[in-house]
């Protein structure tokens, strides 16, 4: 019956008005029981923990997910593109060549030689190489001791540069357990230890620590923007976070204790230690903050252009507020450290995040560009009770993706003229009224958001999303998926250096375990990262409408 119904049909204004509440009556009913139905079964699932027993089984099906449950934009936003084939061959490195005979008894007696057919072969091969290097040994009576051959660059101790350097690609390159590594190894005949296997994964880092923290000061110097997002990871088993931060020269990871604020600006000061500062405009940015008035008085008494450290500032602000709450304190220390970062003349500064609406974000920069694809996420989920109330979501959701491929469109050839008629398409799209209420409260949030959305029409070149940082911030969940996460703050350091490296080599069109191997040999053939990061930012003419404003 309510599939059938026509609003349209029905001529009493009143008693259309009366069915359309209704209508979103019923609306809100369905959400609020769904929404009650998945609280109740998680509860019941955490009763049955605390009873020592297991929840409520999560079995994929089969099939693909329901429409309710798939969030994915894909299929609005692609567009079909012919597939064109790319010939391999011409890229390949010969290794070996070797000439191919016909038995000349096979032959008739009238075969004529017509010369060669090339054929190229990929092949590789994988063994052991394990050397006795025999080192000349002198005795100097005069020195009173013995003078041995120096062993060549790059092999210490028992294992070669060859070695260590496939360890390291295949755990943090190739996602492959610590377990697994030492199985390959002992099929290949390798003798190691766990425990020597791990040290080639974290110990004596310090080189790859160093050229991690140079490439990511010049990505972060590379362009005015910048990509960030944060996902959840595990350090001896309790969980933290991880801050990603990237633009198309450079990827960097950060792993914090707590997802705030605060953990972004430790991504973007990239291991400098953190610098508070009370000026007028980390009070702006407490201004919407439900401080009392006699802190607002203090704080504005404590106004100057004075830098702390985060010991000194912690001290002098629980000395003088002790009783504050947690949520307060942190709001000052927020504030006081993003006024100090844009105070800041010695480091890189990010003018503009791409990122979700997330709160977190807000602050740091002087500009941000929010993620289309997460805000078409938000239509996706709305889950109609109504036929009706459906036509209407796909026909706004169509309209949305439509204007999405205008702004695409648009970046392609930007023009003021353009500009402009984009952002009045803005204005009229997001102002629409299709009577179903949570549709409607959802295009009015969209609204609000106007700014960081058309971020693109004054910068043409940033993204109009947020998936790169999203599909690097998918490989320290593969990752963390397949060796859970570090144990040790040393381990730590480690996943976010080689994880940072291995995504900045990719980007910059180098072979990961190549570079690892001219680092760890000593042949530093391979010119440093942080100058390939500015040589490529130069080439994709990265912040080119700032230069021009």
């Amino acid at each position: 019956m309510f599939d059938e119904i026509d609003l349209s049909n029905i001529q009493d204004e009143n008693a259309r008005e009366l069915v359309v509440r209704l209508l979103n009556l019923v609306e809100a009913v369905s959400t609020d029981l769904r929404n009650a139905q998945a609280e109740i079964q998680r509860l019941r699932d955490e009763v049955n923990r605390l009873k020592g027993e297991q929840g409520k089984p999560k079995i994929k099906a089969n099939t693909p997910k329901p429409p309710h449950e798939n969030y994915s934009s894909e299929k609005e936003r692609r567009k079909s593109k012919p597939r064109q084939k790319q010939a391999k061959k011409d890229k390949l490195e010969i290794h070996r060549e070797q000439t191919l005979t016909v038995d000349p008894v096979s032959l008739p007696a009238d075969a004529e030689f017509k010369g060669y057919e090339d054929v190229v072969v990929q092949d590789i091969i994988f063994q052991a190489n394990n050397i006795c290097f025999h080192k000349e040994k002198y005795w100097v009576p005069s020195l009173g001791e013995t003078v041995l051959a120096p062993m060549p660059l790059g092999y210490e101790g028992q294992f070669g540069p060859g070695l260590r350097a496939l360890t390291v690609t295949l755990y943090f390159g190739g996602g492959m357990t610590e377990r697994k590594i030492l199985e390959l190894y002992e099929d290949m005949g390798i003798q190691i230890s766990a425990g020597q296997l791990s040290n080639f994964l974290i110990k004596n880092q310090d080189e790859f620590h160093s050229e991690k923290q140079e490439a990511c000061d010049a990505g972060l110097a590379s362009s005015p923007f910048q990509h960030i997002d944060q996902t959840g990871t595990r350090v001896d088993g309790e969980n933290q976070h991880c801050t990603i931060v990237c633009n198309p020269a450079y990827t960097s990871y950060n792993t914090t204790p707590n997802k705030d604020r605060l953990s972004v600006l430790d991504a973007l000061l990239n291991g400098r230690e953190r610098r508070f500062r009370l000026n007028e405009e980390a009070l702006g940015y407490l201004e919407s903050v439900s401080l009392s008035k006699a802190v607002r008085a203090w704080l504005s008494a404590e106004c100057s252009d004075q830098d702390w450290d985060e010991e000194s500032f912690v001290a002098r602000l629980d000395a003088r507020w002790p009783n504050l709450s947690t949520q307060h304190r942190q709001a000052i220390l927020s504030a006081a450290a993003v006024a100090a970062y844009h105070a800041a003349t010695d480091i890189p500064l990010v003018q503009l995040l791409i990122c979700d609406d997330a709160p977190q974000f807000n602050w740091i920069a002087e500009l941000l560009a929010l993620c289309w694809i997460h805000e078409g996420r938000h239509y996706k989920k709305l889950i109609p009770a109504f036929v009706n109330h459906l036509h209407l979501l796909n026909d706004f959701r169509k309209q949305f993706w439509d204007y999405y491929d205008e702004l695409l469109a648009y970046q392609e050839h930007p023009t003021l003229e353009e500009s402009t008629q984009l952002e009045k398409e803005f204005d009229r799209l997001f102002s629409t009224r299709t009577g179903y209420d949570a549709l409607d409260a959802r295009i009015a949030k969209t609204r609000e958001k106007k700014a960081s959305l058309l971020m693109v029409l004054r910068y043409p070149e940033i993204p109009l999303h947020n998936n790169p940082v999203e599909l690097e911030a998918r490989q320290r969940v593969r990752k963390r998926d397949v060796s859970f996460g570090p144990r040790t703050q040393e381990g730590v350091k480690a996943w976010d250096t080689f994880q940072s490296l291995a995504a900045t080599t990719k980007k910059l069109g180098i072979s990961f375990h190549q570079y690892v191997h001219d680092r760890i040999s000593k042949e530093n053939q391979i010119p440093s990262l942080a100058s390939l990061i500015e040589a490529r930012a130069r080439e994709l003419k990265l912040g080119t409408s700032w230069s021009v404003t």
